[in-house]
């Protein structure tokens, strides 16, 4: 009896050892996985890595991890070959089985899903702000988009009617939605500038715009959009998704 539970005494010893270690191992991956996906992909500030399941140490043998989830608060992603930027705000992308070569230079996972979001005041920028003409004597710009409730966006136009501004902004309910790597804000119905008729693709030259993203990290896409109380809410998916190297 002494026997055996001395014996069960090293079991437990030498299995609360291997759980520091496996911890201890997967805390180092973590932070050395943050610091080469900064480099790779040049951000501001280090990413949160999380590396999820237990074992660590029986994964890493394995060559294969189950599940990384990916956190970066503030992305820059180009929107077009001009070197334009727009900021992408939490961007959290949950990576399943993700492979690394043997020297664990690189890592790619073989499927990935996450969120994030942008500002209104940022997709503003995509707006014309500049006063435009739409109909003789009348002329347009966007000064603001909000949440216009039930998944849309209001964009708030100032108009200028025979030199005299209105005195209210006028404002449209739009639609967003996600066409392939763009951002598209379409009206839903169209403002009246005063009783003055104005052609609809002119008006709409000010109300409908769009925004390219096609420089999310590791090769993910846009999937799904829709507008939320302080911004447009994205989600975003992607195959064999590099993560680092």
């Amino acid at each position: 009896m002494r026997a055996l539970r001395i014996l069960l005494i090293v079991v437990v010893v030498l299995g609360g050892l291997f759980v520091i270690a496996d911890r201890v191992a997967v805390h180092f991956a973590e932070g050395e996985a943050a610091d080469k996906l900064r480099a790779t992909e040049n951000l501001a500030a280090t990413p949160d890595v999380s590396i999820k399941g237990f074992p660590f140490l029986t994964q890493v043998a394995g060559g294969s991890l189950d599940d990384v989830e990916v956190g970066i608060k503030d992305y820059r992603a180009t929107t077009g070959s001009d070197g334009q930027t727009i900021r992408i705000d939490d961007l959290k992308a949950d990576m399943k089985g993700v492979e690394f070569s043997g020297d664990y230079s690189s890592a790619t996972a073989t499927s990935a899903t996450g969120t994030a979001s942008i500002a209104y005041e940022e997709l503003l920028k995509t707006a014309k702000s500049e006063e435009t003409q739409v109909a003789p004597g009348v002329t347009a710009r966007v000064i603001g988009l909000s949440d216009g409730g039930n998944g849309k966006i209001k964009v708030t136009v100032e108009a200028t009617v025979l030199g005299t501004k209105l005195p209210q902004p006028l404002s449209v309910l739009s639609t967003v939605a996600v066409e392939g790597d763009t951002v598209r804000v379409h009206a839903d119905s169209l403002p009246s500038f005063g009783g003055v008729r104005a052609a609809e693709n002119e008006v709409r030259s000010i109300t409908d715009f769009e925004q390219k993203i096609d420089d999310l990290p590791g090769g993910i896409r846009l999937d799904k959009v829709e507008a939320a109380k302080s911004g447009v809410l994205i989600s975003v998916k992607g195959s064999n998704v590099r993560l680092a190297g």
